[in-house]
C-alpha cells in the first residue's frame, strides 16, 4: 500500500510590504487601486483581520474602505409587519398573484 506525501507549506503572513501598490496616506491609513485590489484581495482581508483599514481607490478617488468587523450587536425584532399588513386592503378582485405566476410560467414553457 502506498503512502500519500503530505507536502507542509509555511504560514504565509502579508504584510504591505508585499503589497507594493499601496500607499500610505495620512487621514486615511493604507489606499490601493481598484485593479491591484482585485488581484490581491486575498491578501487585503488578512490585512483587514489583523486591524488594518484599507482604502480602496479609482482614478485617485476614494471609492471604498475594508474595515475589520467589529463584535455585532444584538439584533432588534422587527415587528412592524403584523401592524402594516393589518391596515392594508385585503384582495378581492382578480387577477390575484397565483393566476399571475401560472401565466408566466406558461409562457416560458416551464
Amino acid at each position: 500500500m502506498k503512502r500519500k506525501k503530505t507536502i507542509r507549506f509555511p504560514e504565509h503572513e502579508p504584510s504591505a510590504s508585499i503589497l507594493k501598490e499601496t500607499v500610505a496616506l495620512p487621514g486615511v491609513g493604507l489606499s490601493i487601486p481598484v485593479r491591484a485590489a482585485k488581484a490581491k484581495l486575498s491578501a487585503l482581508l488578512e490585512l483587514v483581520t489583523s486591524g488594518q483599514e484599507i482604502t480602496i481607490t479609482s482614478d485617485g478617488k476614494a471609492k471604498a474602505v475594508l474595515s475589520p468587523l467589529t463584535k455585532l450587536s444584538a439584533r432588534r425584532k422587527f415587528t412592524g409587519t403584523w401592524e402594516q399588513l393589518k391596515t392594508m386592503p385585503v384582495q378581492t378582485e382578480a387577477p390575484f398573484a397565483e393566476a399571475i405566476v401560472r401565466a408566466d410560467r406558461d409562457g416560458r414553457g416551464w
